[in-house]
């Protein structure tokens, strides 16, 4: 099924749908089945940190789709801030291996959209506010990502509804991807009446067979309401969605007052971030793996409308003749006011 957007035309897929870049989560078979499926997949640099195996994914991704009939494509997300220590490394090995699409996250993008822009690659930048977005923009990025409420991992404070189309009233022309509480082709649609041309979506795909996380949390995705999300910066430093589970209670969800101390201070925030993020790494790594006991676990509040562990291809398929149908019976509707007008 196709449906043409600026998204779709630029980063050269089918329908506008990214599987959202899912640290820990996202893998080489996921994205070689989103691009089977004819839509975006996008995985974060730092889930290879091992010596060469980020290059050796690239090189696999890139035969993958040179020697398939694929209608989709692949891109990395690269997390641009200090505090990422293979950023330079990861960067050169994405421009090395001419990967089509970026997304960037914490920081500035300048150095990745001046380097993919020189073989025409295609850079959008996640923005949780006007203000982020114009610096973005006058760098010259290619498109948004609009981090809202109800996302995955680290949400933005305001809602969709609001965002996208304040970055379109300020952005006229800019593609604008919504990133936060979709999981079904309402949703979609919902997203492409705001102005979105494109929907960013990462939960619904944890729970799929592909993803290598172990089964507790694809079943705790599944089982999980909204109400069961919060937010915490425990992990990173920085304020990020997980599934509330007795684990999350018991490690709590506010730094204390020495470690928000460390984290201002301008002689030990950086080494200290580096700190939380590592300790929060290593936890989200344990609670993720196989014969993983703990049960820290990022998700979004689209874990309400998520019933069952599906394979890619079919979730896919599901919200795309989701959307259709929504729209179709969105333009029905619109007929029926004409007429009784």
């Amino acid at each position: 099924m196709k449906l043409a957007t600026k998204v779709t035309e630029l980063l050269d897929i089918e329908f506008p749908i990214i599987m959202a870049p899912m640290f820990l989560v996202s893998n080489e078979p996921m994205m070689k089945s989103a691009m089977d499926s004819g839509i975006m997949g996008c995985f974060p640099s730092l889930n290879y940190r091992h010596e060469g195996e980020f290059e050796k994914v690239l090189d696999n991704l890139n035969d993958y789709k040179k020697k398939n009939n694929v209608s989709g494509n692949y891109g990395v997300n690269l997390i641009v801030q200090k505090t990422n220590p293979l950023f330079v490394k990861h960067l050169q090995a994405c421009v090395d291996k001419k990967v089509p699409f970026y997304i960037t996250s914490l920081g500035s993008p300048a150095e990745v959209i001046e380097k993919a822009h020189t073989y025409g690659a295609k850079v959008f930048c996640d923005v949780t506010n006007v203000e982020h977005a114009q610096k973005c923009f006058d760098l010259g990025c290619d498109g948004f990502i609009a981090v809202g409420q109800g996302a995955g991992g680290h949400a933005g404070p305001y809602p969709l509804q609001l965002l996208v189309p304040t970055l379109k009233k300020h952005f006229p022309g800019m593609p604008v991807v919504s990133a936060g509480g979709v999981a079904s082709g309402e949703g979609i649609a919902s997203m492409l009446a705001l102005g979105a041309e494109g929907v960013s979506i990462g939960t619904r795909y944890i729970a799929c067979p592909e993803a290598g996380v172990n089964d507790a949390y694809k079943n705790a995705i599944v089982d999980s309401k909204m109400k069961d999300i919060v937010m915490t910066d425990k992990i990173s430093g920085t304020p990020c969605t997980i599934i509330n589970t007795p684990y999350a209670k018991k490690i709590g969800y506010k730094q204390n007052w020495l470690e928000k101390q460390l984290s201002t201070n301008k002689r030990t925030k950086k080494y200290f971030k580096l700190l939380i993020q590592f300790r929060g790494m290593q936890k989200l790594e344990k609670s993720i793996k196989p014969a993983g006991y703990d049960t820290l676990w990022c998700a979004g509040q689209s874990v309400e409308m998520i019933d069952e562990i599906m394979p890619i291809k079919q979730i896919t398929e599901k919200l795309m003749t989701e959307t259709f149908d929504t729209l179709a019976r969105l333009r029905k509707f619109a007929v029926k006011e004409a007429a009784v007008a």
